[in-house]
């Protein structure tokens, strides 16, 4: 059974389809599975197997192939295989919007399998209020040319961009994978929630990047799904930013109207108060009459994301400089463009290395 036509997805669950919408094949392969194990998910699930089970078991099968290529001496198999399960523990985690016991130990395996793929893959963490914030840090092959500090939304954090920071390292892009307020480990592990003032624990990714000696250059910041709306508040508010992206983010935020929906932004805020949520969304709503963008920005729609239409992103623009703002629309996109992965990625690398470092050197 497939998620492809409607009739098999009206045939399944309730709770099995609505999974099946929120993490499509397109997604699962874009945040880093393997695509036959994406399949083989779709399909364990429609098949009646809990979505976190089906998730775990892939993972474990590739850190068993992990294993096997560290001890036969295949590092390159290993790595490969560290990075699929890490994928596949990011997605076993998402079947929970609260944040369980359950939860928090697939999300710890997920760092743990991430952490494996040292050195090429940094963790670093940096003291916030009376937690810490987590994140990864790719370096290029050279010096970097630049910085680019990445972060996801409600439920994708972290880890689930590699693929963008495999983009942008080729291009002679650091690229720092942020777990901010509400995000990843910072949530999980140390308690840190989005609040009206989410853009403190962001800078503070800025302040990083500025503190290593090894990171010089201009940085930008790119925010994917919800995490556009942050990266468009930092980009208002904090002068180091050089050049942002806002990939499928509302500049209006509101407490959704699906249940599953609403669960995940009350666990992102941290609390069950309803009225505490939409308190918060409201202190984020992002004007442009007060909020100026005044580096570059380049915004990305999909013409058939059901979360964030051109509409709920076009006050960014309103607040950034025409000369300066490039808007990319693919008519066809999914959310945050999951069916067009690769030239998403190869579009703001490109766009970041004209923003941030210029066209001069030849393999970038």
């Amino acid at each position: 059974m497939t998620t492809g036509d409607s009739g098999a997805e009206a045939a399944l669950p309730p709770l099995v389809a609505a999974q099946h919408r929120a993490m499509p094949f397109t997604r699962l392969t874009d945040c880093g599975m393997d695509p036959a194990d994406a399949r083989r998910l779709l399909a364990d699930t429609a098949a009646g197997l809990s979505w976190q089970d089906a998730a775990a078991k892939l993972a474990d099968t590739q850190l068993e192939r992990a294993r096997l290529g560290e001890a036969n001496g295949h590092g390159v198999t290993a790595r490969q295989a560290h990075r699929f399960a890490s994928a596949a523990l990011m997605f076993a985690q998402m079947a929970y919007q609260s944040d369980t016991a359950d939860k928090r130990e697939l999300y710890a395996r997920h760092t743990a399998a991430t952490a494996a793929l040292a050195p090429q893959v940094e963790r670093v963490e940096i003291p916030h209020r009376d937690g810490v914030l987590g994140g990864w840090l790719c370096l290029p092959a050279g010096p970097p040319r630049a910085t680019v500090i990445v972060w996801g939304g409600l439920s994708g954090w972290g880890a689930a961009y590699l693929a963008v920071a495999d983009a942008y390292t080729a291009r002679g892009l650091a690229c720092l994978l942020a777990e901010g307020p509400g995000q990843g480990e910072s949530r999980l592990r140390h308690g840190l929630y989005v609040d009206e003032h989410v853009t403190d624990g962001f800078a503070r990714f800025v302040d990083l990047v500025e503190a290593d000696p090894r990171l010089g250059g201009a940085i930008g910041i790119q925010g994917v799904s919800f995490g556009g709306l942050f990266a468009a508040h930092l980009a208002a508010a904090d002068p180091r930013v050089g050049a942002v992206v806002v990939n499928g983010a509302p500049a209006a935020p509101t407490v959704p109207e699906f249940r599953t929906a609403r669960e995940q932004m009350a666990a992102v805020v941290g609390t069950d108060d309803p009225g505490r949520v939409t308190e918060v969304m409201d202190g984020l709503r992002f004007d442009p009459d007060k909020h100026r963008i005044r580096c570059p920005l380049l915004l990305l729609h999909g013409g058939r994301d059901p979360l964030a239409r051109y509409e709920d992103q076009e006050p960014f623009l309103r607040a950034a400089d025409p000369a300066t703002s490039t808007v990319r629309v693919w008519p066809d996109g999914e959310h945050t463009l999951y069916n067009h992965a690769a030239e998403r990625d190869a579009l703001t690398g490109d766009w970041f290395i004209d923003h941030l470092a210029g066209h001069s050197t030849p393999n970038s």
